[in-house]
């Protein structure tokens, strides 16, 4: 049994459920939050979310993750079987991770936990969110989907990060930092209408009002 360590308020931990709902994976789910403990840190090394357990081992790193259940689980791909494309499916992740996401996460603990972002940080954060969001204008195609016709693992990731980071360039930065992709509004209705992504996002929603509940009957 395939079993995923984290929680549903991280975008990676969801990244990996809508994968596992994509291919029809049998799996369980443990709530888990990202911790340093020693006993923690000998199934996720870094103490990070998501982590997976399966017959032999423990993988953590949600690209990881993926690339591993598309090699073990290949009836239903998510990978083209192109080499180049394949490799452009993994180029756009790389970008959207590493040079939106990331960079966009910096202001998450504003939006989600009510932690002040500096304008320091608020300047550089807008100084590297133009050079990713260039270089994603660049590679995406939404032709229906984020880089042509097939569903694919970018559409796994963009499908969540996209949303998010909207909302958190927006609320701290007082733009959507997306708003130069026009296309990803109907992007996202497209996307959403999956069953996975309705899914994950009801469960999200659930998770967050829980989250927002907790918050303010911590600070009452």
């Amino acid at each position: 049994m395939v079993k995923l360590g984290g929680f549903r308020l991280s975008n990676y931990f969801n990244k990996v459920r809508i994968v596992l709902l994509e291919k029809g994976i049998a799996h369980q789910e443990e709530n888990i939050f990202f911790s340093q403990d020693e006993g923690y840190r000998k199934r996720s090394p870094m103490g990070k979310v998501p982590f997976l357990e399966v017959d032999g081992g423990v993988i953590c790193e949600s690209a990881v993750i993926c690339e591993y259940l598309e090699d073990a689980f290949p009836d239903k791909p998510l990978l083209p079987r192109d080499p180049l494309q394949r490799a452009k499916t993994r180029e756009f992740l790389q970008v959207l991770e590493l040079h939106v996401e990331l960079v966009a996460r910096r202001l998450y603990g504003e939006v989600l936990f009510g932690q002040k972002v500096s304008d320091d940080v608020k300047k550089e954060v807008t100084r590297d969110l133009e050079k990713g969001v260039r270089a994603l204008r660049q590679l995406a195609k939404f032709s229906p989907y984020v880089l042509g016709g097939e569903f694919t693992l970018a559409d796994c990731a963009a499908g969540l990060h996209f949303p998010l980071v909207g909302m958190a360039t927006k609320a701290v930065l007082g733009h959507d930092c997306l708003e130069s992709m026009p296309e990803v509004g109907e992007y996202l209705k497209l996307i959403t209408a999956r069953p996975s992504f309705q899914q994950v996002n009801a469960d999200f929603r659930v998770a967050f009002a829980a989250h927002q509940a907790a918050q303010k009957s911590a600070s009452s």
